[in-house]
């Protein structure tokens, strides 16, 4: 799929001036801990930024008290110091800290467990809108070398070769002999993500013969001078290495762009969460709202994570596709924004409740308010392709009436069924994928 990328961003603002925050006596203003993903470098940034924008003056980062642990330190006009730790032992560490008190925001590069709900009632509904906070979209590439002649691989096969089940390029149709399996290391929130999303949910370890590598830039250079190599890694790293177009159940083969990543269409793509319990601190609440904002989206992006902006996108139409959605593809343009929904439920989830202001936004501040939006639903697949259809119109309607609320009026609701999946159906991450609302503007 070819996409024409319009760089007309929106992301929600922040005003210029901060309302200057308190700064305690002792101790850290803020204290964050999880996801290694977020906590490594993203969330230091994000504090940094934060800090800056309070007025700060030099704002810099010291060693914490142990390993993946560091501080953020800045000065007040007044000489006054302000700290915030940040510490990056996993998602998991970051809730059971919430529940100790050793923590006022929780990082996670993963959703809230239920059993992890339970064990916080106490400190409030850590899933409503306000508590789950999803802040970045992470995504990563399949590299190959450039003179591997594959193209395309599925996440079966992904999950095959870097357990070592599959160990010939020629058993996927290929050529070169022995697959070599190139990996990052354990520290690595790459590899968490990789592990993630595709190892652990078929069960299989990483092969116990994959090189494993620090460093992302010698991991692609070292794949790209290898006929052999195979390795995943982050967006900003491919480098001279090839990334092949990824495809999980019936989905159409996709490439790592930043516009399918975007709306988490394309299959190695996962959210980055902050928690933030109702209430408690006000330099974590200070912190997400900077996160959300245009400043941090753009610190997002400049860590190689996706940021949630809005943009117009043009779609080639392909044979594939329904006649509608080709017609609709030639005529109107693609935001960067799919709206999913709560599990089992037809309310949008936490993300897509965010995301409507930005659309909103969007399509204000290009006036296209008076039925110069259509909005496209999908589903997963029924027994009865008639319930799939509707089910998915439902879910277009859903978002209508949020866009009808702040004054939005669409020229058009479709429903597409089942028809067109992103992921596939044979797990619950997969259904949620694809029960999903497009938004496209004339």
């Amino acid at each position: 799929m070819r996409l024409r990328v319009l760089f007309l961003c929106f992301a929600i603002s922040l005003p210029a001036v901060a309302a200057p925050l308190a700064v305690p006596d002792q101790g850290p203003a803020l204290r964050i801990q999880g996801s290694n993903t977020i906590g490594a470098a993203l969330g230091p940034a994000l504090v940094k930024g934060l800090m800056e924008h309070q007025g700060l003056q030099g704002v810099h980062s010291e060693p914490g008290d142990g390993a993946n642990e560091q501080r953020v330190v800045g000065k007040t006009r007044q000489g006054k110091i302000v700290t915030i730790a940040v510490a990056a032992h996993g998602s998991s560490t970051g809730f059971a800290a919430l529940k100790n008190n050793r923590a006022d925001l929780a990082a996670a590069s993963r959703p809230i467990k239920d059993s992890e709900l339970i064990d916080l009632e106490s400190l409030g509904d850590l899933k409503s809108p306000d508590a789950e906070q999803v802040i970045a979209i992470d995504g990563l590439a399949i590299i190959l070398n450039p003179r591997n002649p594959l193209n395309t691989l599925n996440t079966e096969q992904l999950a095959q070769i870097f357990n070592g089940e599959v160990s010939t390029w020629e058993a996927l149709g290929g050529i070169g002999g022995a697959i070599h399996v190139y990996a990052r290391d354990d520290q690595s929130g790459t590899y968490d993500t990789f592990k993630e999303l595709v190892l652990s949910r078929r069960g299989k370890p990483l092969a116990g013969t994959a090189q494993r590598f620090e460093s992302s830039e010698a991991l692609s250079d070292a794949v790209s001078h290898d006929p052999q190599g195979i390795g995943f890694i982050g967006l900003p790293y491919v480098r001279q290495a090839k990334a092949v177009a990824i495809v999980d159940g019936d989905s159409q083969p996709m490439l790592p762009l930043t516009s399918l990543i975007a709306t988490e269409d394309y299959p190695l793509s996962r959210r980055l969460f902050f928690y933030l319990p109702p209430s408690r601190n006000p330099w974590a609440k200070a912190l997400v709202d900077f996160t959300q904002g245009s400043k941090g989206q753009a610190i997002v992006a400049a860590n190689g994570f996706i940021a949630q902006q809005v943009q117009a996108i043009g779609v080639a139409p392909r044979p594939s596709m329904p006649d509608d959605y080709q017609a609709l593809a030639r005529d109107a343009q693609r935001l960067t924004v799919n709206f999913r929904f709560e599990e089992g439920s037809a309310s949008l989830d936490n993300k897509a409740r965010q995301d409507l202001q930005r659309v909103v936004a969007y399509i204000r501040s290009h006036g296209k308010l008076d039925k110069q939006v259509t909005l496209v639903g999908f589903g997963d697949a029924k027994n009865d392709p008639q319930r799939a259809a509707l089910l998915s119109k439902l879910r277009a309607m859903a978002v209508r009436r949020e866009l009808v609320k702040s004054g939005v009026v669409p020229r058009d609701i479709r429903g597409f069924g089942a028809q067109m999946p992103v992921a596939a159906n044979t797990a619950d991450e997969g259904r949620i994928k694809n029960r999903r609302v497009e938004v496209w503007v004339y």
